[in-house]
């Protein structure tokens, strides 16, 4: 009698019919986790795009930016430098700078090791704080150095040391200028020789001094203030750099509008607007089966695809003037370009025109194509309830719902390959058995022939 054989291992069949048996569950759970992350991955990805451009857009047109350009140019550059806004006043000035401010700078030499006590009041102009210095028994010049610096209220002075031998110096410096700022330092209750090192008169090494300008030449009217940064021309800043020498000519200060820098302002926008559709597209696309290209997260999602649809509709101007009128096209696909010779003449013609159209991003007093842009935007990226943080809490509660039914499915998954384990385990028990005995059947059959 032929032997009956052990065919099939119970641990791998059982694995087997477990996985038959939660397969489809599993494949369903497997397909929408797989497109739950691609949204979430995508949802990320669109936020990160649509701030970008609203960075972008709010550094061009945001709050006192424009698009169009102006510059500010001395006709000596290590005297004075300047920049100016777009609604700068165009002219040409003159300017002798007859002072700089400068910010006091005092030391106090000799100075050693002091008993600790008392306290000390230092001051820059009006404002003052104290230090205290009745919290340590011993003081090193170094570590009054650090308190000054730490001091609360401390906002107007830094303090450093110097050493000089066997002594040290306490350098004093303020953080203002002008003429007003003068450092003032007094002490109470302190060592008596620290406070004679303070008392006494300190070395200047640098005056408190206003800055002095004078319209026209160095006889004109005068202009005197504690800064070196001035605002005397609208919509531009002057910043000195130093003195001029006595009986030099005035300098002159050229304020126009900026071709160049317009042109590159207007690339900017022309970039970080095509850089977003670029992102957008990408994650709206069908996919190409035949060349193997991937659907994008977004494919089937009409509300990003109105998204993209809504940004090409605020390019379009309702009016006589569009961004065409200034160089700034779109072709078939909607991705802009710029032709700077096109926008160059029609600057000449119409110097704030583009300012008019592209408008301003600025939360307060928003306009054109550039409010309008920003304003839909943040229905998408507003942190509080904008479409992309009400679509991750989506997705997260979907994903935690699948989380959940995979943990559940797992548990099916074990109860079945268990239970299968264990019956075709009991079932390789009574093969084996059947397989003993009809070998005992086949030996004593085969001995009473003999």
């Amino acid at each position: 009698m032929a032997g009956i054989s052990n065919t099939y291992d119970p641990t791998s069949t059982a694995q087997a019919l477990a996985e038959s048996f939660t397969a489809a569950r599993q494949a369903i759970l497997t397909r929408q986790g797989t497109q739950a992350g691609a949204t979430e991955k995508g949802l990320s990805t669109l936020g990160s795009a649509l701030s970008a451009f609203q960075s972008s857009l709010a550094a061009l047109t945001g709050l006192n930016k424009t698009i169009s350009a102006s510059s500010a140019i001395f006709s000596d550059t290590t005297i004075a430098s300047a920049s100016a806004t777009a609604g700068a006043a165009a002219g040409t000035y003159s300017f002798f700078v007859a002072q700089v401010a400068s910010a006091h700078k005092v030391s106090y030499s000799g100075m050693a090791d002091f008993a600790g006590g008392g306290s000390l009041t230092l001051g820059v102009g009006s404002s003052s704080f104290s230090v205290d210095l009745s919290t340590k028994a011993n003081w090193t010049v170094r570590e009054l150095a650090a308190a000054i610096n730490g001091a609360t209220g401390n906002t107007s002075m830094s303090a450093a040391v110097i050493t000089t031998g066997t002594t040290s110096e306490l350098v004093l410096t303020s953080k203002t200028t002008g003429a007003a700022n003068t450092i003032s330092v007094s002490s109470t209750g302190t060592d008596p020789t620290l406070a004679a090192k303070l008392g006494a008169a300190p070395n200047q090494l640098a005056a408190a001094l206003d800055a002095v300008v004078r319209v026209g030449s160095a006889t004109g009217t005068e202009i005197r203030q504690a800064s070196n940064t001035f605002n005397v021309v609208d919509g531009v800043t002057m910043t000195l750099t130093k003195a001029q020498a006595a009986g030099s000519a005035p300098v002159t200060l050229t304020v126009a509008s900026d071709a160049s820098k317009t042109a590159a302002n207007a690339q900017a926008f022309v970039d970080a607007y095509n850089k977003l559709k670029t992102a957008i597209d990408a994650l709206v696309s069908p996919g190409d089966p035949k060349s193997g290209g991937a659907a994008g997260a977004f494919a089937g999602d009409s509300g990003v695809r109105a998204l993209r649809d809504r940004m090409i509709s605020a390019l379009r101007s309702s009016g006589a003037t569009s961004l065409a009128n200034f160089g700034i096209t779109a072709n078939r696909q909607g991705t802009l370009s710029l032709d700077t010779t096109r926008l160059n003449k029609a600057l000449a013609l119409d110097p704030t025109g583009l300012d008019t159209l592209v408008g301003s991003s600025a939360t307060t007093g928003a306009s054109g194509i550039a409010g309008q842009l920003d304003t839909y935007l943040k229905l998408w990226t507003n942190s509080a309830n904008g479409q992309i943080g009400r679509r991750k809490d989506a997705v997260s509660e979907l994903q935690s719902d699948l989380a959940e039914r995979q943990s559940a499915l797992d548990k099916q998954y074990d109860s079945a390959y268990t239970r299968y384990l264990a019956q075709f385990t009991q079932l390789q028990t009574v093969q084996n058995n059947m397989s003993y005995n009809t070998s005992l059947f086949d030996a004593l059959f085969s001995s009473a022939k003999d």
